[in-house]
């Protein structure tokens, strides 16, 4: 029985910073984060494209690890 490898700190990086980047590509991503945009212009929020952006990215990983702990459970 061999020793486990484990993901080097970069290795981590690199499939977070890929994960990221297709969500920040998907369709629904960028409809959303359209969508805040204009909200968000409409109510004067500075740096509104900014916080459209953080807003956007913030629900769709908590979405997902929201869908990850329900899979869990199930286990």
């Amino acid at each position: 029985m061999g020793i486990p490898k484990f993901d080097s700190p970069e290795e981590e990086i690199k499939k977070w910073l890929n994960h990221i980047a297709l969500i920040c590509l998907s369709e629904d991503f960028q409809k959303l984060k359209k969508e805040l945009e204009t909200i968000y212009s409409r109510s004067d929020v500075k740096d509104y494209r900014i916080t459209a952006f953080q807003d956007a990215l913030y629900a769709f990983l908590a979405q997902e690890d929201e869908a990850s702990s329900v899979n869990i459970g199930r286990c």
